[in-house]
């Protein structure tokens, strides 16, 4: 048998090795849903949890992302995003260690998503304002405060079922996000610095066509145009939430639902194993002094937030429902939520396009972190505010 054949024997058997080893994970992690369940159960319960969470949940999270886009495409059309970078650019080297223009991001993402921190990255005149071990940092920056608007908004639209003091819940949340953008922002430029120094400017990128704002246009006319362009943004918004809200959901929640009551599963939607919450139970001498989750199911929020948000969104109004959750949680899961939002699924991508790949472990890393203190400073900074209240 000559050389060529045998690399080519040998490649096919570490492809086909690979291929049984999947399929043996995949048979593994599946058993832990049919052998309680069944499985015709199983896949009754999942296509049913889907449906109902693309029907009662996503399309309500879509209307939130069209009316906050159309908010958004206003604010930027006129000005006053401008306005806020004027006002918010003082604070940004203190906490953040940033340059001033970096608020813009801030404001950018907290109204829309985690990539819209990217065009502004991509721009010359934007980059100019910022060094090269700064543009990382980016990533960690939005992130943190991606999905805010909606998040909060959501948050909000709970009403009395989260309890009378829901607003202040969404302060604290916000509040702690800041917390959270701050560390992660912060360990990530340790890492780059060591790596890039911190004196090198950041490398221009080909210039990108910007928008151009025709202020000789009518007022109307430049309402309505920007009334639909954030609204049609909203809705791929929508539409890009709906994957991780059909398959991140439905498997955290079949984790973390138990079975019925008498404990026959029937294949109705929410039905589960109750995974999460033994687990949990097993760390609550760590979750309650740092969250003070109301009951160990709280830990399917933020355990979804990790890959979205949306997903992680919905699975709240089911816990305060059953009396899961009270106002004090929901400051944690807003917090969590706005930090981590779905940074597992985005922060790759991200690093990507910003050309700082080898970062990408850092990012993730720092990322964790500052999740994990934004949901402990909503928790207490809660807990202080209804102690004065």
């Amino acid at each position: 048998m000559s050389t060529q054949q045998k690399k080519k024997k040998s490649g096919k058997q570490k492809s086909y090795l690979h291929t049984i080893l999947f399929l043996i994970v995949f048979c593994l992690i599946f058993s832990v849903f049919v052998i309680p369940m069944g499985l015709a159960n199983t896949l009754n319960t999942l296509m049913n949890t889907a449906y109902d969470l693309l029907v009662s949940t996503t399309l309500y999270i879509m209307a939130i992302a069209v009316i906050a886009g159309a908010v958004s495409a206003l604010f930027s059309e006129f000005g006053v995003i401008d306005l806020l970078n004027d006002l918010l650019s003082p604070l940004m080297k203190p906490l953040f260690g940033m340059p001033g223009a970096s608020a813009l991001g801030v404001v950018t993402t907290y109204m829309s998503d985690n990539p819209a921190i990217l065009s502004l990255a991509d721009d010359p005149e934007y980059r100019r304002f910022f060094k090269a071990y700064q543009i990382p940092a980016l990533t960690n920056l939005g992130t943190s405060f991606g999905m805010g608007l909606i998040v909060t908004t959501f948050v909000l639209g709970l009403g009395h079922s989260a309890g009378e003091h829901v607003g202040l819940a969404a302060l604290c949340g916000n509040l702690g996000a800041v917390a959270g953008s701050i560390v992660s922002t912060r360990l990530m430029l340790r890492a780059t610095a060591r790596s890039l120094g911190t004196d090198a400017p950041a490398p221009i990128l080909p210039e990108h066509k910007a928008k151009t704002i025709d202020e000789d246009a009518g007022g109307a006319i430049r309402i309505m145009n920007a009334i639909m362009d954030g609204g049609r943004k909203g809705v791929d918004l929508g539409l890009g939430v709906i994957p991780g809200v059909l398959i991140i959901c439905t498997l955290v929640m079949m984790l973390t639902n138990s079975a019925p009551d008498g404990g026959i599963y029937t294949g109705a939607a929410y039905e589960g194993i109750g995974l999460l919450p033994k687990i949990a139970d097993k760390l609550d001498f760590i979750l309650k002094p740092l969250f003070g989750f109301s009951s160990s199911s709280g830990i399917a929020v933020p355990v979804t937030a990790l890959g979205s948000a949306g997903a992680a969104m919905s699975i709240i109004p089911s816990l305060l429902e059953r009396g899961l959750a009270d106002c004090g949680d929901v400051a944690v899961f807003t917090a969590m939520c706005m930090c981590w939002s779905g940074y597992l699924s985005t922060h790759v991508s991200m690093m990507d396009v910003l050309r700082s790949t080898k970062f990408t472990g850092h990012a993730i890393v720092s990322h964790t972190i500052g999740g994990l203190v934004a949901g402990a400073a909503a928790h207490w900074l809660y807990v202080l505010l209804m102690m004065i209240i």
